[in-house]
């Protein structure tokens, strides 16, 4: 006879008291996704150098109006604290330091995939939706574009665009900054 397993769903303070008791350290790439600990693979450099580009663009472009996090933890629901590559948040004078942003906080957030894209597309932009995060944007090292995703339901986004080499890109937050899609896939 077969005997079914349960899983055991962590919540974000059990997550948090993990790391805080030394179990989880900064040198493990994880992230809490709908209360599973989910390893994280390792940073190439084309990955790399997007998201440090791409962290750079927003913080010149937005001081003093938005935060732009790099693979910060932001506390989405009571199962998640994903870390996505860049986060656009509602300025605060004390960058966060009392607590994570949470989706209310959230203008844009962005994940950078080559061998993680599939992931991203099917497990984290959901939740995202899920979560009413306004706006993601998914940049596909591999197909060369950036999908971007608007209209959050708990179903998923009702309006998710591709745009390739030669396209522009602007937050819906911040109207009047425009970024070519040939300076994000370098």
């Amino acid at each position: 006879m077969a005997v079914e397993r349960q899983r055991r769903l962590f919540s974000v303070e059990e997550y948090v008291k993990m790391a805080e008791a030394g179990i989880l350290t900064g040198d493990d790439r994880v992230e809490l996704l709908e209360g599973e600990i989910v390893e994280m693979p390792p940073i190439g450099s084309p990955h790399g150098g997007t998201v440090g580009y791409l962290h750079d663009f927003f913080s010149v472009r937005l001081q003093g109006q938005a935060i732009a996090f790099s693979q910060n933890s932001m506390r989405l629901s009571d199962l998640s604290m994903p870390q996505p590559d860049i986060a656009l948040v509602r300025w605060q004078e004390d960058y966060y330091r009392r607590s994570h942003a949470t989706p209310a906080d959230v203008y844009l957030l962005i994940e950078v995939g080559d061998s993680t894209i599939a992931f991203d597309r099917q497990q984290k932009t959901p939740m995202y939706a899920r979560a009413g995060i306004p706006e993601v944007w998914l940049v596909d090292l591999n197909a060369q574009h950036v999908e971007v995703y608007r209209g959050p339901t708990p179903q998923g986004y009702t309006d998710v665009r591709i745009l390739g080499r030669g396209s522009a890109l602007t937050p819906a937050a911040f109207p009047d900054v425009t970024l070519p899609v040939n300076e994000v896939l370098g």
